[in-house]
């Protein structure tokens, strides 16, 4: 892949922000990835920057606002509803995943706990944000 990748990373725990980072580079993915640790942080991001990202990766529990309102005001905005958004969190509850797809996330994955899991989470952030 000769693309470089813009990610969004939505997440508070900077273990998972260096996990995901290291993932990232031990697949020989090429990248730029910006973090934004708040969710109420989000919209006023894709606001103002000029630099669309091909994917955003959202965690829901986040501090501020939580990623469901994110996610519904992500695809709220003409300006930001095409772009993907992977729900990576540690909820497996049916009813928070089923409501996710409904506000149009791409992909609901499940916080893997392996490095292993991390690599094969990347894969799938990758293949969304390549169909795009």
């Amino acid at each position: 892949m000769n693309q470089t990748l813009s990610i969004l990373l939505v997440e508070d725990d900077p273990d998972d922000i260096e996990l995901m980072h290291d993932a990232l580079k031990d697949n020989n993915i090429q990248f730029n990835m910006e973090t934004i640790k708040q969710g109420d942080a989000v919209l006023p991001y894709l606001e103002k920057t000029n630099e669309r990202p091909d994917v955003i990766v959202l965690d829901l529990n986040l501090p501020k606002m939580h990623g469901r309102e994110v996610l519904k005001g992500i695809k709220a905005n003409p300006q930001t509803s095409n772009i993907p958004v992977i729900i990576l969190t540690t909820s497996s509850a049916k009813k928070e995943m089923d409501y996710c797809i409904q506000q149009g996330a791409s992909r609901y994955l499940i916080k893997p706990v392996t490095m292993q899991g991390f690599n094969e989470t990347v894969h799938s952030i990758v293949k969304v944000a390549l169909k795009n």
